[in-house]
């Protein structure tokens, strides 16, 4: 027992220790660019980040979250594009890392930035009203194809983005069609599915489960190839596991979405190294730890050349999904 105390009390030293010195360290206030809204996914998931550091005392700077949501995102991508060099900006990104560029022809690309870490994927689930009758993914579909086109309206993040681009999946894979109706993030959808301004969403877990615990939203399936994890109760009867998947129900589509951390391009390794093991710091964390499982995210990790490949191969899957969607833009 005395053993298994010291081994418990020595993780938890390690966890709140301050970071061993690095061959560089941030000499100012750190910007953490969010090129989102605030309330949404990634806006949350930065405020955490801050909050752990600042609460374990884990960089000696103090570090500020910064919303950049103009153009769909593209406002935060170029400005720490055009941060070259500047070690004192990072940002989170979402799949609109892919989505913007591709959708609009911002000059801007993924390879503009040096890739820091993964922190998490983050899954998408179809949702509706507590009040309506449909109790799986299957009645929903039915009921919007035996509504007719368009008269079923589904709310999302932005246009021709990760929310939009499952709308017109389910679309293609089941003949129904919906009238898409982008907010600026995705608190403000919740809060619309809620006020039953629209039928549906496909918003990420930690953007409605407020919502599902307080009875106002239904959650139908999880648009991942497996189910999600997490067994312990958010409502009195249900746990993210106990989502079925949306394949498991008959919908064949899934998509997980990036929660990943950028640097600016032309930094140094050192400097690389050091938000690396920052990071790393943060996901040790017994907070983080609950985010996770409050957010239901998928808790993959990756850093350096995995990272960098996984983003490759991220985006060229982009091209081919918004292509299906025909949402690429035209060069002319």
């Amino acid at each position: 027992m005395k053993k298994s105390f010291a081994r418990a009390m020595a993780a938890a030293i390690a966890v709140v220790a301050p970071l061993a010195a690095h061959a560089w360290e941030p000499t100012k206030t750190v910007e953490l660019v969010v090129p989102a809204g605030t309330g949404g996914g990634a806006d949350q998931m930065a405020r955490a980040i801050q909050g752990i550091i600042a609460k374990h005392n884990l960089m000696k700077q103090s570090m500020v979250v910064v919303n950049k949501s103009g153009g769909a995102g593209a406002e935060g991508f170029l400005d720490v594009k055009g941060a070259k060099g500047e070690p004192h900006k990072i940002i989170i990104t979402l799949s609109n890392l892919f989505t913007t560029p591709l959708a609009t022809g911002v000059p801007f690309n993924w390879r503009d930035l040096t890739p820091v870490k993964m922190m998490a994927l983050d899954q998408f689930v179809l949702w509706v009203n507590a009040d309506t009758p449909y109790k799986n993914a299957k009645d929903y579909v039915e009921a919007a194809k035996k509504a007719g086109a368009g008269r079923m309206k589904m709310g999302g993040t932005g246009s021709r983005q990760e929310d939009q681009i499952i709308t017109v999946a389910i679309e293609q894979k089941t003949g129904a069609k919906f009238t898409y109706i982008p907010y600026k993030g995705g608190g403000d959808v919740a809060v619309q599915l809620v006020g039953k301004h629209v039928d549906s969403t496909v918003n990420n877990p930690i953007e409605a489960v407020a919502h599902w615990r307080g009875g106002k939203l239904r959650p139908l399936c999880v648009f991942d190839p497996k189910r999600m994890p997490y067994k312990e109760k958010v409502t009195d009867k249900e746990s993210w596991a106990d989502i079925p998947t949306c394949k498991e129900q008959g919908l064949d589509v899934d998509y997980l979405m990036l929660r990943g951390i950028f640097m600016p391009g032309g930094v140094t390794q050192d400097q690389v190294a050091y938000y690396s093991d920052l990071l790393k710091k943060v996901q040790q964390t017994p907070e983080w730890k609950q985010l996770m499982e409050q957010g239901a995210f998928n808790t993959s990790s990756l850093e350096g050349k995995e990272y960098a490949d996984w983003v490759a191969k991220e985006e060229q899957r982009h091209v081919v999904l918004m292509k299906s969607a025909g949402f690429l833009h035209d060069k002319k």
